[in-house]
């Protein structure tokens, strides 16, 4: 199984291993569009892993800050208290970047960098850029595809 992310079409694509389409996903990535330095608040693009599932368990709209679950659950009212965060919801997949010097290790590390796919409110609109470079999900899709993953599953990011 692997992921393929596409920016322009702002889609992700789980294709099975005979690189068959499984399922198809609307996505919201950087509104900083494609990038790989650190501090640029763009996703990275390139061959990528999932590191890590977190989440596994927790419910619906589970808040997380660094990775851990905060206790809160995701409501309107609670998204109108604090405007400015950056949702992050239900589960994460944590990706790694492979090609060393591109999106691995030094200033351009995507794992140092935080990129997730991740689960966000329902009011936040897919298939438009509007992230600060994370790949963001339907809580309902996420859930699937958090299912049909495994760590080490295949992450290609492309512009087009």
């Amino acid at each position: 199984m692997k992921i393929n992310i596409n920016i322009a079409q702002q889609q992700l694509v789980l294709l099975d291993d005979n690189n068959q389409i499984m399922q198809q996903y609307s996505i919201s990535s950087a509104k900083n569009g494609t990038g790989q330095q650190s501090g640029s608040f763009c996703t990275p693009l390139g061959q990528h892993i999932i590191r890590a599932k977190i989440g596994g368990g927790q419910p619906v709209n589970t808040v997380f800050i660094r990775r851990r679950p905060t206790g809160e659950i995701y409501t309107p009212a609670l998204g109108a208290q604090y405007p400015k965060r950056d949702w992050i919801l239900t589960r994460v997949l944590w990706l790694s970047g492979c090609e060393r010097g591109f999106n691995r290790l030094g200033s351009v590390d995507t794992m140092r960098r935080y990129v997730y796919i991740h689960g966000s409110p329902d009011s936040v609109e897919m298939g438009k850029p509007g992230s600060i470079g994370c790949i963001r999900m339907r809580n309902h899709e996420l859930l699937a595809l958090f299912d049909l993953v495994e760590t080490g599953t295949k992450v290609d990011i492309k512009q087009e």
